[in-house]
């Protein structure tokens, strides 16, 4: 089973800024496509975020459209998902996929 790593999360206010990473094995990053989704506190399972194909097209749910970026670096197997405009409903543990597998999630916190 692939065992991706995620981090980069933490505590930010309104309006701050996160970069999230996800480490893979191999050349895991390089040839699935890879995806960030999300669990909020409001809502029952896990939400689409972003998504990068091997040929570097993306995908965005609407909700982050215009404020994350997902990229990544095939030379180090890390797909990162930038997050800036940061609101309190982006509030969530946040969950990589990829190559038929998830990370463990990390927490992001948007709060005053």
């Amino acid at each position: 089973q692939v065992h991706l790593v995620e981090s980069g999360g933490g505590l930010v206010q309104p309006g701050g800024s996160l970069r999230l990473s996800c480490a893979g094995p191999g050349d895991i990053v390089s040839r699935y496509t890879m995806a960030w989704h999300r669990e909020v506190p409001e809502k029952k399972g896990r939400e689409f975020v972003a998504a990068v194909t091997s040929g570097g097209s993306t995908n965005y749910a609407d909700s982050i459209m215009g404020r994350f970026t997902i990229s990544r670096d095939n030379a180090l197997n890390v797909v990162y998902l930038q997050m800036d405009s940061l609101k309190p409903d982006d509030t969530g543990v946040y969950y990589c996929m990829g190559g038929g597998g998830w990370g463990q999630g990390t927490q992001v916190t948007v709060s005053p």
